[in-house]
């Protein structure tokens, strides 16, 4: 592994040996929008199995617990069983205007340390912090015409007790928890969030205010990796914004941020079957995503965006599509939702949404 001292001299490519001894290696690049056509259904059966022997999908039963008019919109408060013994609780926010069928937002949460907040993200300034401290997404994308649904992630906000010792931990206990559980089971923590995520899009589809066709993810941090994880492994996502989370699994390793990043995160064997993550992101191509990342962004070192944007710019091309990607790396912005990123973000979704 690289020095820090090299790494600010300029020094970001990624070295022949990795820590532990394992050999580097570079995604090929596809010769043909019909080769790469060729390669996805390897690749989804290969990261489906890399995520661990979980529970089949379904279209859960979801019960409609509360609503609330608002300013402009309806707030629904709901639940569901994920069918792997836990309870799913989340939001539905739809236009006071809805007639018939429209676009909707599948919205991911970030994560931040931040357990008890979870999908209350929607109704907060939640990236005050971050540099963006009046924005508030759930409303602004209602208002705007977009159906926005929202789950907690497991062991945040309704969920953060949903760990092997109950209410006697929360949050972080419950997330290491819960990894160690899962990986007993021949599971991991992430795969479990991706299908809760992918059981919350069976549902949102279902909904008669909702054009199937028409459906977006997008998010922040822990969010926005959830966001390429769930248009990577399903199709009926069109459009994803990944926001201040675009991680190289070899950069990380290579620049020492490995601990930029929760036990929530990591896959096992991944890179030992030759996939980073350019080739996860890339299978959302040819529909539309944007990635929005600071190039001083630790979780995200600026060389591995660049080898995944650059990827993507490849993959985009070769189907004629090259409008409907875009990446940018923000100089002199770390992990932050901008006010700038964020007008980037609406200007996306209206475009291709």
């Amino acid at each position: 592994m690289a020095s820090t001292a090299s790494l600010a001299d300029g020094d970001d490519s990624v070295p022949p040996i990795l820590t532990g001894g394992f050999r580097s290696f570079e995604t090929p690049r596809p010769a043909s929008a019909d080769a790469w056509e060729r390669q996805k259904a390897e690749l989804r059966k290969k990261l489906w199995r890399l995520l661990g022997d979980l529970p089949p999908l379904c279209t859960p039963k979801v019960t409609i617990q509360k609503k609330e008019v608002r300013d402009g919109y309806t707030r629904e408060y709901f639940t569901f069983d994920n069918g792997a013994g836990a309870t799913v609780y989340g939001y539905l926010l739809v236009p006071a205007a809805a007639r018939g069928r429209g676009p909707a937002i599948l919205y991911h949460h970030y994560h931040g340390g931040k357990y008890e907040q979870g999908k209350e993200e929607l109704f907060l300034p939640a990236f005050a912090e971050m540099g963006n401290s009046t924005l508030v997404t759930g409303p602004e994308l209602v208002q705007a015409g977009y159906v926005v649904l929202c789950i907690d992630a497991y062991c945040f906000g309704e969920r953060r007790w949903q760990g092997p010792a109950g209410k006697r931990e929360a949050g972080g206990q419950t997330e290491w928890a819960l990894s160690k559980t899962f990986l007993w089971q021949g599971r991991t923590l992430w795969g479990m969030m991706v299908r809760d995520d992918q059981l919350a899009l069976n549902y949102l589809v279902t909904r008669p205010e909702v054009d199937p066709a028409r459906i977006a993810a997008m998010g922040l941090s822990m969010g926005s990796t959830r966001t390429w994880w769930a248009a990577a492994l399903d199709d009926r996502i069109k459009v994803a914004v990944s926001v201040s989370c675009l991680t190289r699994y070899q950069d990380i390793i290579h620049t020492g941020a490995i601990n930029g990043h929760g036990i929530y995160y990591f896959v096992p064997g991944m890179l030992h079957e030759k996939i980073d993550t350019e080739s996860v992101v890339g299978l959302i191509a040819p529909r539309a995503h944007l990635t929005l990342t600071g190039d001083l962004d630790a979780g995200s070192p600026a060389s591995g965006v660049r080898t995944i944007n650059a990827f993507q710019e490849h993959l985009y091309k070769l189907y004629g599509k090259e409008e409907n990607f875009r990446g940018i790396l923000y100089p002199g912005v770390k992990h932050e939702y901008t006010p700038a990123m964020w007008d980037e973000t609406l200007r996306w979704l209206k475009r291709h949404l």
